[in-house]
Formats: C-alpha cells, structure tokens, sequence
C-alpha cells in the first residue's frame, strides 16, 4: 500500500480545483439522462421549462442573437488564444488543456439548456397515439385530403405581418392538448434575425434554435409564405421539441388551424416538399404525374419561384459539409434517420388523423 503523507494529499487537494468538480458531476448527470427516456422525459417537463424561463427571458432583452455571438465568439476566441499560444510559444499542453476544458463546459451546458430534449421519450408514446403501420390506401387518403385543403388555401402572399403571425402562433401553442409534452410559451418569446443570414443562406438554414440562450432565430431572406410556417417550427423547438418531424407537424396544426388566409396557407404550403417526396415513393409514375397535376397552377409556380430562389443563394461545398455534419449530429442525438426525420411528419399527421 502507498502511504501518502498529509503535505502531499494537501498539495493534491488544492490541485483539484472545485470546477472540475462540479464539471464532472454535471457531466456524469447529463450522461445518465441520455441513457434513460423516462429521465429525459422528466428533464422535458420539470427542468428544462425553469431554465429556458430563465435564459429566454434575459435572452429576450437583446434585440440581436446573443446565441450566435456566442457561438462565433467562442470559435474566434479559441482559434485567437491558441494563436497567441504559438506565437509566444507558451506551454501548448496547458494551452490544449484549457481549450478542452471551455469545450466541455459548453457541452454541458448545451445540453442541460435545451439538448437533453433529444433524450425524451419518442413521440408516441409520450403522446399515447399508435403508431400507424404504412399503407397506400393510408396514404392516397391523406394525399386526396391535403391537396384540396392546400388548393383552397391558396393565398398570394406579397408582405407578412409578423405582429400578427407572432401572436397567432404564441396563442396555437398555448392551445395545443397537454398531452403533446409542450410547455407553455410566454409572452415575451419572438424571434431573431440571424448574425449572418446570407452565410445561412449558403447552407440552406432558414432558421433554427439557438439552445445557448433558449432563443429561436430567423433568415432574414425568408420568403413572405415562408415565413409564419419557420416561426411556428422553430418555436416548437424552443418549447422543449427536438425532434424535426414533430417540429413541422405542430407548425403545419398551429398554421393550418389560424384565421389568416396568409398563415393558413403557409401551414399547408410548408408540408408540399415532405409530401412531394412521399408522394414520389409511394406512388407509381403515372399516379405521380396525375396528382401533380391536380396542384394549383398558381400554387406550382410559386413552389419553383421558392426552389429556384434558395438555389440561387445556396453553396454546394459549404452547404454539403453543412448536410453532413448536421446529418451526424441529429443521427447521435437519438434521431436515427438523420436530416430524413423531417419528412416524417407525413407519418405523424396519418396516425393523428387515425385516432
């Protein structure tokens, strides 16, 4: 047995700094969430409403994104002081230490302030719906469905009030069944315009969660029919919902559901390229052709102004690498298909309207 002397336990104490501590447990608790859907589900409805009610209300004071100023801040900052490291050829090791240490501690906060989301427990069993096996009879119905709603909704949309989609969409979710796992939005949440929505752009992001400091931001290129369908998606996500699919489904309900021929009409708009690409599988070419045809011309012209539009805007090599790492990010926080899991809100409207 090694006998330590008590100057030298001493000096080993006071190397442990009460940070690293601290880091570890909440490390090893963030860990312990992830391995278990019912402690996920309990961080969803008991924790995670006290902190994004906290972050999002001193979010809500700035005007600008604090999350993307954090984000980039941090890159240049750490990029900044192991320059400086080099340069005046200090310890790297001590460097490298600290670099690892600020990445850790954004990691647990990460997921502590809004990812341990992607750990709760999946949609239906959290929501008791049963989950419907895929049929095409299921899926010719929904299809007849939708594309009559979507034809009567037509709506030309050449400016948005975001006042009203603001409170339109606060007022859907405060109405959405309890049994969805929401939590109840406040008055003060409003979106923000992206640091650098033409960079965004490149990369085809019209707007995500920013879980740093529970807030949701915008493209500022949005088209005007795009715009109420990306808020509601992206306010799903500050209300506790990770996963994508649920995301479109509570923005297409919220939307579709609203008095205003503009936001009603983006609701069913938004869900044409998750259907289009079912549609393309589930059907045989000349079923395929027949439906597209029954498409407003009105409605056709402005999905190819929208696709022709972002194409414009959008960077292959940078918007590719983009694909593949956020494909990988989701596909490692418990969403298996990846990117895919956005159009998997067809499967979830079906077992819905199966009930």
């Amino acid at each position: 047995m090694i006998y330590l002397s008590p100057m030298i336990k001493l000096e080993f104490l006071k190397k442990i700094r009460v940070r690293w501590v601290i880091l570890v447990i909440l490390f090893i608790s963030v860990r312990i969430v992830m391995g278990n859907p019912g402690s996920g589900e309990w961080y969803s409805r008991s924790i995670y409403p006290w902190v994004s009610g906290m972050l999002s209300r001193f979010s809500c004071l700035f005007p600008f994104s604090i999350g993307d100023c954090f984000i980039y801040g941090s890159i240049a900052g750490l990029l900044g002081y192991l320059s400086y490291a080099i340069i005046k050829k200090r310890r790297l090791g001590r460097t490298f230490r600290h670099i690892v240490e600020y990445i850790a501690w954004v990691y647990v906060w990460f997921y502590i302030a809004w990812g341990l989301n992607y750990f709760r427990e999946d949609f239906f069993t959290r929501t008791q719906t049963t989950c419907v096996p895929f049929s095409s009879e299921r899926f010719r119905s929904f299809l007849d469905t939708y594309t009559d709603s979507l034809n009567a909704s037509w709506s030309p949309i050449e400016t948005i009030d975001r006042e009203v989609v603001k409170e339109t969409v606060l007022e859907g979710y405060r109405e959405l069944p309890a049994r969805f796992g929401l939590i109840t939005p406040g008055a003060y949440l409003h979106s923000k315009t992206m640091l650098f929505s033409r960079l965004m752009s490149g990369v085809g992001v019209m707007g995500y969660m920013g879980p740093f400091f529970t807030e949701f931001n915008l493209n500022d290129q949005l088209l005007p029919a795009q715009y109420p369908a990306t808020y509601a998606h992206e306010m799903a996500h500050v209300l506790s919902i990770s996963n994508e699919a649920e995301a479109n489904l509570y923005s297409y309900l919220i939307c579709t559901g609203s008095s205003v021929p503009e936001i009603r009409f983006s609701g069913y708009f938004s869900l044409l390229p998750y259907v289009l690409s079912n549609a393309y599988v589930a059907l045989d070419k000349d079923s395929f052709e027949a439906w597209k045809k029954r498409l407003r011309p009105e409605i056709k012209d402005l999905y190819n102004e929208k696709v022709a539009y972002w194409q414009s805007l959008y960077s292959p090599l940078i918007g590719e690498a983009q694909d593949i790492v956020y494909n990988l990010f989701l596909k490692g926080n418990k969403i298996p298909t990846g990117t895919a899991n956005y159009s998997e809100v067809i499967a979830l409207l079906i077992a819905l309207e199966g009930e």
